[in-house]
């Protein structure tokens, strides 16, 4: 593949269809073929030349603006922009840094963290994990343990995080820490940016239901982050981890998984018949109909996140239909693909290679994480429609 020049133009002037086309051609250009349409998350040795080459080209944060090295897109740009990977079926990048602490240091960090991280994180040079849920605190994330103390130009933190994404390969952390226990629980939370070669950090990954290794826990032993790495004021971090996690909700929202597993629930109908049974059409039709409405409510957020929309506690509604709609077009996979879809491995059916199974463990704990959906409908109940706690 020729050397990748950065692109310096605002794609926003292009017009749809040729933005779309040159996305295209880009991907058959760079997208290593063997990583398409993986049953695994890729790990980072497999996906860092996809990574490299995005960067390369200025086009890894299609969101963010283009002082800041990213491509600025409208949000119909950046709805064909994901509509385009998931097409190509491109594996997933280690994001957390695209999606959730770059936009946050945007608004929030110094002129020296922005100087600092920014650059090392849209030219895919540093890997994020994200250092929120802790054995005792999940969904109720405003109860966590994990300490930070002042001790003269630096925090000693101690504690344990879990759940934690990509952190066996991951070169910092942005994590929330308890600073003051004399106040109420959410007021006493900072947000901190953690090397991960600090030492006292201890990271034990942890197996998942798939045989992999994705997550892991996070020890904090008398890890000591100076103090020009805390983001915002101190016990004031909950107000931005509140922002950051409602941009969480409009990702997992994205109604990006449940397309394509739609499309591959079709397919299986008409390898196996499914197509002359009037029941299973009216399931379909009713699945169909779900994602195109998903697909509305999914636009009108990330149009608010555009034009600099603070999200109300309602943006929770988007990742309950999300997950739940994807298991459900999974669920309905498996009882297609009868014996042959419990498979742990993707399936033949005749000339078509379907990974049912995979889908549907793929779909089973986006329920859990981000904020378990029983979180979610307790925050649209009490906060939206003003019923008692």
């Amino acid at each position: 593949m020729p050397a990748i020049e950065k692109d310096p133009r605002d794609m926003n002037a292009l017009p749809d269809a040729e933005f779309r086309a040159e996305l295209r051609a880009f991907l058959n250009e760079a997208y290593p073929d063997h990583l398409r349409y993986l049953d695994r998350r890729p790990t980072i040795a497999e996906i860092r030349p996809w990574l490299e080459a995005l960067a390369a080209k200025g086009w890894l944060a299609p969101h963010w603006p283009r002082e800041h090295g990213g491509m600025g897109l409208s949000i119909g740009k950046y709805l064909i922009y994901y509509d385009e990977l998931g097409r190509h079926g491109t594996g997933r990048l280690p994001d957390h840094a695209l999606h959730l602490l770059g936009p946050l240091l945007i608004r929030y960090g110094t002129p020296a963290q922005k100087a600092r991280f920014l650059p090392a994180i849209v030219e895919g040079r540093e890997i994020w994990c994200q250092g929120y849920s802790e054995p005792g605190a999940g969904s109720d994330l405003s109860s966590l343990r994990t300490e930070a103390i002042v001790d003269d130009d630096h925090f000693v933190v101690n504690g344990q995080k879990i759940w934690t994404s990509m952190a066996p390969h991951a070169d910092w952390i942005f994590l929330l820490v308890r600073t003051n226990r004399s106040v109420a629980q959410q007021a006493g939370i900072s947000f901190l940016l953690a090397d991960m070669k600090t030492p006292g950090i201890t990271v034990r990954p942890i197996m998942n239901l798939k045989g992999e290794s994705e997550f892991a826990e996070v020890f904090f032993d008398n890890v000591r982050v100076p103090l020009d790495n805390l983001v915002g004021e101190i016990d004031k971090g909950w107000t931005m981890a509140k922002s950051l996690l409602g941009d969480e909700r409009i990702t997992l929202g994205s109604p990006r998984q449940s397309a394509y597993a739609i499309e591959r629930l079709e397919l299986l109908a008409r390898k196996t018949g499914a197509f002359a049974d009037a029941a299973f059409v009216d399931r379909l039709t009713q699945l169909r109909l779900d994602l195109q409405a998903l697909g509305a409510s999914f636009r009108r957020y990330v149009g608010m996140v555009e034009r600099g929309v603070r999200l109300g506690p309602d943006v929770s509604m988007l990742k309950v239909w999300a997950t739940e709609l994807f298991q459900r077009i999974t669920a309905e996979m498996v009882e297609l693909g009868g014996e042959m879809g419990s498979f742990r491995h993707a399936v033949r059916f005749e000339d078509t290679v379907i990974d049912v199974m995979n889908q549907y463990l793929e779909a089973t704990p986006p329920t859990i994480y981000g904020g378990s959906n029983e979180i979610q409908r307790n925050i649209l109940a009490k906060a939206v429609l003003g019923l008692p706690g």
